[in-house]
């Protein structure tokens, strides 16, 4: 009989040679039981499988078993030279403290040969040295060098696989590290416990230490990478954990799991904590090969964040001496200094996040408000980091939501969960305006405030009740995207109204944006005494129950006493320039309300369903706000299905205060001051409507998804900048040359958009038989830059372009960089920013015929994806259907503004550079306003492509009114309809203020409005039309006189 030596961790379940074989339960009286033990055990049983050893991975300590090898396993002459029997021999005196002497046994492995190193790869012991990722069996830290965790740790010092812990008292669960481990079980009976949210496991708190003792990680939930090897290392594996209790049933088998009776503490499962799939532990469900399979996420893997997309950086980028591309070191003192303030200023997060673009991913943010609804929110963080990436979880008690929103910006289809009433709902919204999400990610409501108006009004119910978690997570993944309205609450002091000293020392009010409604009177001064009270006296506010109580109580005795009886008399209205204020006076109001969404006060609908043509239903995306006043019956009679009196539906609205009066925004009260009140619409945000399903319909009967677009400019940076300012990136960004725009879907790889900027370049040197060469062309050498990742700029390797996509490296514009050019550019830079024509390519797949040039009977070949630009700001176009333009000579081989004298051609030059100061100098020194560059543009033309504010105001006060409806010669464009195309809200309200004509349709026949449709712009269209049609009207009634 030949024996050989086969390393099991210590502290295996009992294994019988039934198990092993695959036997069955009749036969098990006659074969022998594997009894672990410290002594070392033979038998000649030759089909043990090696997944034995699995079923003590947790376990980090080894015995030796003598086991009979099968015919396809290496001798043991093989084993015995790749040191397995040195390995055995050392574990085999287990009395002596072997801990440190197994760590240095470990890191030795990689010095092994290849037989070795595939004898012990069926153990997780060594399964990050053959996946190159981080488990849950790594070498363990002290105890003393780590802290027992109860929140994800974001910090640079993060621990991967680090658990997190909460006390727990529920019976049933047995401590984890074994009953041979345990110290409780040896030496008292019961003692406190902490359960892991992220596995599930659970661990009394005096055994802490030997958990770590035998090096049982969490679930991975971010991954260490370098500034260039972050795309490696793609894979997710299984997370697989003993279960002595487990639901449902065996994936192999389909057998549910038997529970086991009374206190046996037998390991009956084997499940993954990431997937949540499960088999039975045995031999015949769980194969080995199991143990390196990747790991599909499970059900919810659509809208899970895999830890492979959560990246640490390496420390040096915290510190910022990382420095990137340089081909040698230099003394980074004088460097250090350019370092601009705002630079300094700004917050280095360890953290970042590289996601993969996919049209069926919908990451999903959870944001919980342990506050809210009792003590719910607290449990249902447990039950999100159970089924999600704990990473993807935070808690609104830890600094609130921004953290999150900007670790996560740049992640595409991007979906969020907000745990809590509407305040917490209107904070969220708040944090994304002020981080300019573009687009803003749809958010969807878990309500546990008390009210819950805009959670009634979106579906999602009056409160949270138990409802399944996975099935919550699967509504917000399905949830169709509606718009709801915000709308801005500005309000200035009232000058006529002389304020006394408690006036004065009035805070302001609460918030300056309402989502779901703003009020004046009785409803406010009932919340205003309740939130006082409270504020007061917080310990007799502590249950729900009451509250509703004293709010019920304190109503009515408002009601009762008439506080809000000379409201009407205080206030005065006006909404869209019209004065409603006798009309309020004539009804006696109490109480009056600016309404933006059918629920309010708890559920009720104050503006009912009118039936009478003056007013039309409610809509919470229709750009209006209902105007309801309610006298103390109405208010009343709200509970039982009435409604108060409409006043008018309308888009602007002014209240004029004069005394201190009681107020609610989203239901924070406060005493307001004598003030002057505006109310306009603010934007829309992104919100998930519930889903409902009839049992018919199939979940993928949804519309089929759609990528998002970018629209982003190209610009250049020549080595000789790349070099001079790598430590600035704001300085590196302003010597940036502009090459162009294209429009490209947002999964798009950066080996597709090379093809794009290719076609850009050479859609450009047609045009320009000069341009080869010139400044803005492209040696083909040139290389991509991550603006992003790091503190500085860094090259993208051509060879490894594939691995990466736009949204990695790029966040406004996209900069590439040309390495043949050592000098700086030739260009001054006055005219650095607009020494290209604007040129946008856009991707239309196969249905695109080959594009011309205009003005020219080229045919440009296209390759793989054909190129279109856009019809409306185009040097491509469609040969068959595009109206030609007017005929024009082209100037090749000459600037733009070659044919100006030097001050006109400077005016131009700073014009779309955007020097406010320069700008108005030269005009007092003689140079020419109306003055236009070879295309026919003139200094407002450009000044409005590139969003230069000051500029295009100086033109409305000082130019001509005839330069507002100026067109250029090549597209016969105004500069509104330049505005509207490149999106420039504030420039075209400006314009439109001005004067500026809005029926002027190009040589496409496109008006402003038209042009920002295109843009996909449709907030900045839906305000073109609304003041085109009262031009149209203006007109007509001009024409009829």
């Amino acid at each position: 009989m030949q024996t050989f030596d086969c390393i099991v961790p210590r502290g295996s379940p009992k294994i019988t040679r039934m198990e092993a074989l695959g036997g069955t339960k009749a036969h098990r009286h006659s074969i022998f039981k594997m009894q672990t033990s410290r002594s070392d055990i033979s038998t000649t049983e030759s089909d043990i499988y090696e997944s034995h050893a699995l079923k003590a991975t947790r376990h980090g300590m080894f015995t030796k078993y003598k086991l009979k090898p099968r015919s396809q396993s290496m001798g043991a002459a093989a084993l015995q030279s790749s040191g397995i029997g040195q390995f055995a021999a050392m574990v085999r005196h287990r009395e002596a403290d072997s801990d440190s002497e197994m760590d240095t046994a470990l890191r030795s492995f990689p010095n092994r040969p290849d037989s070795f190193k595939k004898a012990i790869s069926k153990s997780n012991a060594y399964a990050n040295q053959i996946h190159g990722f981080p488990t849950h069996h790594l070498p363990a830290h002290s105890m003393a060098e780590k802290e027992i965790r109860t929140t994800v740790d974001w910090s640079e010092n993060a621990i991967s696989g680090d658990h997190v812990w909460g006390e727990t008292n529920a019976s049933g669960d047995f401590c984890y590290v074994g009953e041979q481990d345990c110290l409780v079980s040896q030496y008292w009976k019961t003692g406190p416990r902490r359960k892991c949210s992220s596995c599930k496991i659970v661990v009394h708190t005096a055994c802490m230490q030997q958990l770590e003792r035998i090096n049982f990680k969490c679930k991975p939930t971010f991954r260490d990478a370098g500034i260039r090897n972050y795309r490696e290392n793609q894979v997710v594996r299984h997370h697989w954990v003993h279960r002595s209790r487990q639901e449902g049933k065996c994936k192999q088998c389909g057998k549910s799991f038997q529970q086991k009776l009374f206190q046996q503490k037998d390991i009956i499962a084997i499940s993954c904590s990431w997937c949540k799939v499960a088999y039975h532990n045995k031999v015949s469900c769980f194969m080995m090969q199991q143990i390196e399979e990747p790991c599909t996420l499970g059900v919810h893997a659509t809208i899970i964040i895999p830890p492979t997309w959560i990246i640490r950086l390496p420390k040096q980028r915290i510190q910022g001496s990382f420095k990137s591309s340089q081909r040698k070191k230099k003394k980074p003192s004088i460097k250090r200094k350019s370092i601009s303030k705002k630079e300094e200023g700004k917050i280095q997060r360890p953290f970042i996040i590289k996601p993969i673009p996919s049209p069926l991913m919908k990451p999903v943010l959870v944001f919980i408000n342990p506050k809210s609804g009792g003590n719910q929110g607290g449990k249902l963080m447990t039950k999100f980091q159970w089924l999600m990436n704990p990473r993807q979880v935070f808690d609104l008690s830890q600094g609130g939501p921004r953290e999150g929103l900007e670790i996560f910006k740049k992640v595409p289809n991007l979906r969020i969960l907000a745990c809590g009433g509407d305040g917490t709902v209107g904070w969220i919204l708040s944090e994304i305006d002020k981080l300019k999400f573009k687009p803003m990610p749809p958010v969807a409501v878990l309500p546990l405030g008390t009210g819950n108006d805009l959670a009634r009004t979106i579906n999602w119910g009056r409160g949270y009740t138990d409802e399944p978690i996975s099935k919550i997570l699967q509504q917000v993944e399905e949830g169709p995207v509606v718009q709801l309205d915000r709308w801005n609450l500005i309000n200035e002091p009232n000058p006529d109204v002389a304020l006394t000293k408690e006036e004065r020392d009035i805070d302001t009010k609460p918030l300056d944006v309402f989502n779901n409604y703003f009020s004046l009177g009785a409803d406010a001064r009932t919340a205003l005494e309740f939130h006082e009270s409270r504020e007061a006296n917080p310990e007799k506010f502590n249950s729900r129950f009451r509250n509703k109580m004293y709010y019920a109580r304190a109503g009515g005795t408002d009601l009762l006493k008439r506080a809000s009886k000379d409201l009407t008399k205080k206030i005065t209205l006006e909404c869209d320039g019209v004065d409603f204020t006798s009309r309020i006076q004539e009804l006696k109001l109490h109480c009056l309300l600016f309404l933006n969404i059918p629920k309010y006060g708890a559920g009720t609908t104050p503006w009912g369903n009118p039936s009478s043509l003056q007013f039309e239903q409610q809509r919470h995306d229709d750009g209006f706000l209902e105007i309801i006043g309610f006298t103390p019956s109405q208010i009343a009679a709200l509970y039982v299905g009435g409604h108060g009196e409409r006043i008018c539906q309308c888009r602007e609205a002014k209240v004029i205060t004069t005394t201190t009066i009681p107020i609610q925004v989203d239901g924070e009260p406060c005493r307001l001051p004598p003030s002057i009140i505006h109310i306009m619409l603010r934007n829309q945000a992104n919100m998930l409507l519930k889903p409902k399903r009839r049992g018919s319909v199939p979940i993928n009967a949804d519309a089929p998804l759609s990528n998002d677009r970018l629209r982003i400019q190209v610009s250049r940076i020549s080595m000789h900048d790349y070099e001079r300012l790598n430590y600035d990136k704001e300085k590196l960004k302003k010597a940036s040359v502009p090459l162009g725009i294209i429009v490209v879907d947002s999964d798009s790889n950066l080996q597709q958009i090379r093809a794009h900027i290719d076609r850009l370049l050479e859609v450009y040197i047609l045009q320009d038989s000069s341009a080869n060469g010139s400044a803005s062309s492209l040696s083909p050498t040139w290389c991509f830059l991550d603006s992003t990742t790091a503190d500085r700029f860094f090259r993208i390797d051509r060879l490894q372009e594939h691995l990466h996509y736009i949204t990695d490296i790029s966040s406004d514009d996209l900069y590439v960089l040309d390495p043949e050019r050592t000098k700086p550019s030739s260009l001054s830079p006055e005219s650095k920013s607009g020494s290209m024509p604007d040129l946008l390519v856009q991707d239309l797949g196969n249905r695109t015929p080959s594009p011309t040039i205009l003005g020219t009977n080229l045919k440009v070949p296209v390759t793989g994806q054909l190129m279109q630009s856009r019809s409306c700001e185009a040097i491509i176009t469609h040969t068959s259907n595009s109206p030609k333009p007017p005929k024009r000579d082209i100037v090749v081989g000459v600037s733009d503004t070659a044919h100006l004298d030097p001050l006109n051609k400077m005016l131009i030059d700073v014009s779309k550079r955007g020097d406010p100061m320069k700008y108005a100098e030269l005009h007092r020194k003689g140079a020419n306003l109306e003055t236009m560059d070879q295309h026919g543009m003139t200094s407002l033309h450009h000044a409005a492509r590139f969003g230069h504010k000051e500029i295009v105001q100086y033109l409305i006060e000082h130019g001509p009114k005839d330069l507002l409806d100026s067109r250029d010669v090549e597209k016969q464009q105004t500069a509104l309809h330049k505005a509207a195309w490149y999106m420039r809200r504030t420039i075209c309200a400006m314009l439109v203020e001005a004067g500026a004509a809005l029926t002027i349709t190009d040589y496409q026949g496109n008006t402003p409005r038209i042009q920002a449709l295109k843009a996909e712009d449709t907030e900045l269209a839906s305000y073109l039309e609304s003041h085109e049609q009262h031009q149209r009207l203006k007109e007509n009634h001009e024409t009829a006189v």
